[in-house]
């Protein structure tokens, strides 16, 4: 792929369960000097494959029990202003222009449904240029790793 080669698949598979495994450990899992380990990964960072190293958090020893995706469409002439008044919002944690059927797909994460209702209703739904909305709360996530994150044989 692009200039990667199994090693470096590799690395990224073992990263990408653990992104806290020590390199000595890494390197035994791989068979693998930790010298070769430590300077792959630094190239990995260097042609930007890895963009940060971060952590998974528990959101529901948070608090928050609620996850949702907002579909709405808006007046395009109010893009900008719109794209401003949704970054205040604290319950919005992400926002994507897509194609389709609405102009942004907007994931909000809230304590309950009450609170996930106010940020539907009493923000978004007030912010001028917003024409409708559609919201779709997440019941069950399963996550799936893409083909090309999957371990090399």
């Amino acid at each position: 792929m692009r200039g990667f080669d199994n090693l470096d698949m590799n690395i990224l598979y073992e990263l990408k369960k653990d992104g806290n495994i020590s390199v000595p450990i890494l390197s035994k899992k791989l068979g693998c000097n930790s010298s070769v380990l430590y300077s792959r990964i630094k190239r990995l960072v260097k042609k930007k494959l890895i963009k940060k190293f971060t952590i998974e958090i528990d959101d529901s020893l948070l608090g928050i029990d609620v996850k949702a995706s907002v579909g709405i469409n808006r007046d395009p002439k109010f893009k900008e202003q719109i794209y401003q008044s949704l970054m205040e919002i604290p319950d919005v944690v992400s926002i994507s222009e897509v194609t389709g059927r609405f102009d942004m797909i907007v994931r909000i994460y809230a304590q309950d449904l009450e609170a996930l209702h106010t940020a539907v209703i009493q923000k978004i739904g007030k912010i001028e240029g917003i024409q409708n909305t559609e919201t779709f709360v997440e019941l069950q996530k399963t996550n799936k790793e893409p083909a090309y994150i999957n371990k090399s044989k």
